[in-house]
């Protein structure tokens, strides 16, 4: 005889309105992805924010002249950079046919080498696809300043918000996984634009120096490679070598030497000194979400995916250490 399996009321309420809440999180999805990148955007830009305020600046305008330090930072990398970054990736397609035969003649598997250059053509053109179709929408990217804007005003009075929301009694706790979320987050943020831009620019002065073709497209491949741990300076170096090759044996050495000596001095020296106070991701689990990230979301879920570990980390981390705390 089978036994009667008994749902109660209270079940079915509850999965339907689980069910309900999940699906309006999936129909604002868009909006919380602008809040959790405001929220990484805030993270980084607090610490300059109160430096500034230390000077006297009222609060408002301390985060006025960081947007516009900004501004004219990118205003410039794209008037500097871009026009002769495709220039010279334009010419490095034309060129592929003509390397192609030199690594022919020098006995090296056309094919392969045509799939892997294929591969690393492609990265650069999907960045900027991904960039563009992020910008391309104004009202969102107008959102993300804004939101930004006003969660940097209104860090000041989060003690008051915190109350409001989970009382006296959880308002300390709650802050202090959001202060640390914020300490990690900006951290890692600094953190890896620091050594992106030390080993995009080292890349390109040591391909220039040793008369390298393609010396900027490359080092930008360098630049975007940096946020891999540990492998990623590695594939980076690859495309540089091969084209090295193209010259002489004796040129590929020169070029993995001075990619070998960037590497040497960024983990010797750079990133004990910038990393120290940035959050401490294992390489392993960096790779491990960075791939989950690409599989969910494709790009744009790959660079969010530390950012989210690094946030989902700490929130567990907390709630595990209150648990024990009780416990004990």
């Amino acid at each position: 005889m089978s036994k009667k399996i008994e749902i109660s009321h209270r079940t079915i309420i509850f999965t339907v309105f689980l069910g309900l809440f999940l699906w309006f999180l999936y129909q604002i999805r868009t909006i919380l992805l602008v809040l959790f990148i405001s929220l990484i955007l805030m993270s980084a830009l607090n610490p300059s924010v109160k430096k500034l305020e230390q000077l006297r600046i009222p609060r408002w305008l301390a985060i006025l002249m960081i947007y516009l330090l900004i501004l004219a930072v990118v205003v410039l990398a794209i008037g500097g950079i871009i026009p002769p970054l495709i220039d010279q990736t334009s010419t490095l397609i034309n060129q592929i046919p003509f390397i192609l035969e030199k690594f022919k003649v020098l006995g090296v598997d056309e094919k392969l080498i045509a799939s892997q250059i294929s591969q690393f053509t492609t990265i650069p053109a999907n960045i900027l696809k991904f960039i563009f179709n992020v910008f391309s929408n104004v009202v969102t990217i107008l959102g993300l300043i804004v939101i930004t804007f006003y969660m940097l005003m209104e860090r000041g009075n989060l003690d008051k918000y915190l109350v409001l929301l989970f009382g006296e009694d959880k308002e300390k706790e709650v802050k202090a996984i959001i202060d640390q979320i914020e300490y990690r987050l900006g951290g890692w943020v600094r953190g890896e634009l620091a050594l992106m831009s030390f080993v995009g620019v080292l890349s390109y002065i040591g391909y220039r120096i040793v008369g390298l073709e393609f010396a900027l497209p490359l080092a930008i491949l360098a630049f975007v490679f940096e946020i891999l741990p540990n492998i990623g300076p590695t594939i980076a170096a690859l495309p540089a070598i091969l084209i090295g090759l193209t010259v002489s044996p004796v040129q590929a050495l020169v070029v993995a030497g001075v990619a070998f000596f960037i590497q040497q001095v960024e983990n010797s020296i750079l990133v004990p000194r910038v990393m120290k106070k940035a959050a401490g991701v294992n390489p392993l689990v960096s790779i491990l979400a960075l791939a989950i990230g690409f599989k969910l979301a494709g790009l744009g879920g790959a660079i969010l995916a530390i950012p989210t570990f690094i946030a989902l980390e700490v929130i567990f981390s907390a709630i595990s250490s209150s648990k024990r705390f009780k416990e004990a």
